[in-house]
């Protein structure tokens, strides 16, 4: 399954390299208090409710490091 940040966070978090890849440029989204708030939503969708902590420059390294994956 190719991965982006059109996926949902549960998609991402679901599996280890995904997971892995936004934990890296996102430290500790997966234990955030409100992650399960933003499980049914894109990444890209979800940043936008996180008061311009996710920046565009990091959701684009994301997006880029979750293609790479296949």
């Amino acid at each position: 399954m190719p991965y982006s940040i059109d996926s949902t966070v549960r998609d991402l978090l679901e599996s280890d390299s995904a997971k892995a890849v936004v934990e890296k440029h996102l430290p500790g989204i997966a234990s955030h208090p409100l992650i399960g708030m933003a499980l049914g939503m894109s990444l890209a969708t979800a940043a936008k409710f996180s008061d311009g902590l996710v920046s565009a420059e990091v959701l684009q390294k994301v997006d880029a490091d979750l293609r790479a994956l296949g």
